[in-house]
């Protein structure tokens, strides 16, 4: 576990044959965190529309991958991707969207996209997007170069020797084999969308399309258009017939991330799938006909949504056949070990190829500390420790203060959280008061706060929305503005 197989060439070579990367994007925030993200690793030019990214591909100097806005003043995603493949049609061009835009990346997969990433992005995904649509590399000069970091894990690239996760793992390779339905719960950052690949890896369906999409980002407006497709003239801008996910997904898998997400109407149309295999898209009399497996995530109790009256019960028998849990990290301490190990096989050659390790004492904190990110925070963290420390082995001092400081705010901790507040209570205490005060600061304008948090304004009401926070500051029940 943890070795990296980089066959033909070394850090020196990895250096000299650094892929280019063009990135299209009238937003210069979204220029310029891309090009952060990415310059360790590759060599980064920005164009900030179509017309100077195309005017760039005319010049002769060819990009490795295209990294594509779809909508932009000018000339549009869609065009300039008609363009990039009229010049060169094995150049890779990954469609970046927000959620009003995912309509127009089904139709740039259409015309040749290699792939598609929702805005915000995930970093450890962006990477993995790029890698995946990067072409494979040929035999020159009498070097063999494999252009994939392969790191061998214990299931897939799942990480896990606890008696939780062995049992996981056991559980996922005997449903693979079958068709049923599977809900996955679990915390956000445990690694829900990675048991669903392996799912679809391990099944008979591999070698169809995996087609992921996350109900919480998609406005309520689009979800059933995006989910069903709809008819040319359906609805207003309805310009054309466009296919939705579950026929994308045809012969193949479609995971449905944050389910207890979806809209009343929307849960109908999915039931009816499940009961019928058949759907309707937005404007069409006639019933549609594809062969998918449904797997379902949430960090949500659909069963307390049940009660609530949120979630229909008939729909969530339908879609807990078969039932899977993943373990919070804190639960499973032993696996956090092996996980640093990964993560630095994983990240270590894009930040110089260094032998990196952690000394036993930055070890011992890492292992201690609760994660209530759970893999995806410790991923997260072991990569900028590896971008920041001068030393080829990590200190204490090298890690976020959070987890050097953790005594110390244990010792300070309030007694409702000392006397063992349960986690998710406490994480939602977290984000009210962190969501009060952004506001407050931002004389509750939403936009302001939402650039406080780092986080996107939609994100931000679908928060609101959730811990019960009006527009002017006040929680559900409360009738005077939180001054916390």
């Amino acid at each position: 576990m943890g070795t990296v197989l980089l066959e033909g060439f070394g850090h020196q070579d990895m250096q000299a044959n650094h892929k280019k990367i063009l990135i299209v994007d009238d937003e210069q925030s979204v220029r310029d965190s891309l090009s952060l993200l990415l310059k360790e690793s590759y060599d980064v030019v920005v164009a900030a529309g179509g017309e100077e990214a195309l005017a760039q591909l005319d010049s002769g100097s060819a990009p490795d991958v295209v990294l594509l806005d779809i909508l932009m003043p000018g000339r549009d995603g869609l065009e300039v991707l008609r363009r990039v493949k009229e010049i060169d049609a094995k150049i890779p061009v990954v469609i970046l969207t927000g959620a009003g835009s995912v309509r127009g990346a089904v139709q740039a997969m259409q015309c040749g996209a290699a792939n598609y990433l929702n805005k915000p992005f995930d970093v450890a995904e962006l990477k993995a997007v790029i890698e995946q649509s990067l072409p494979a590399e040929t035999e020159a000069l009498g070097v063999t170069t494999t252009r994939i970091l392969t790191i061998e894990a214990d299931f897939g690239p799942m990480v896990g020797k606890s008696s939780s996760m062995t049992e996981l793992f056991s559980q996922v390779d005997t449903i693979a084999a079958k068709s049923s339905t599977v809900l996955i719960t679990g915390e956000s950052g445990t690694g829900k969308e990675l048991v669903a690949r392996q799912i679809h890896q391990r099944s008979a369906r591999k070698n169809g399309p995996f087609v992921a999409i996350n109900c919480a980002s998609i406005p309520e407006t689009l979800i059933e258009s995006e989910l069903f497709g709809h008819e040319k003239g359906a609805f207003t801008h309805a310009v054309e017939r466009r296919l939705g996910q579950f026929e994308l997904a045809d012969g193949g898998t479609l995971f449905l991330d944050e389910i207890g997400e979806l809209s009343p109407a929307v849960q109908v149309k999915l039931l009816r799938f499940l009961q019928e295999q058949e759907f309707y898209r937005v404007g069409r009399s006639k019933p549609i006909r594809v062969d998918v497996r449904i797997v379902t995530a949430t960090n949500k109790d659909l069963e307390v949504l049940v009660r609530q009256g949120v979630f229909r019960q008939d729909l969530f028998y339908r879609i807990n056949v078969i039932h899977l849990h993943l373990p919070p990290l804190r639960d499973r301490h032993d696996d956090v070990a092996a996980l640093i190990d990964n993560f630095t096989a994983r990240f270590a050659p894009h930040y110089g190829g260094r032998p990196i390790s952690f000394s036993p004492a930055a070890r011992a904190l890492m292992i201690s500390y609760p994660w209530p990110g759970n893999v995806r925070e410790l991923g997260n963290v072991v990569e900028s420790v590896l971008a920041l420390c001068p030393r080829d082995t990590v200190e204490e001092s090298d890690l976020p203060r959070k987890i050097r400081e953790r005594s110390a705010s244990e010792a300070s901790m309030p007694q409702s959280f000392a006397s063992g507040l349960a986690f998710d209570e406490a994480e939602r205490m977290f984000e009210t008061e962190m969501i009060l005060k952004a506001l407050k600061k931002a004389n509750f304008v939403q936009v302001r706060a939402a650039e406080m948090l780092g986080i996107s304004r939609r994100i931000l009401k679908y928060k609101m929305d959730k811990l019960g926070i009006n527009e002017r500051g006040e929680i559900a029940g409360s009738s005077s503005r939180q001054d916390s």
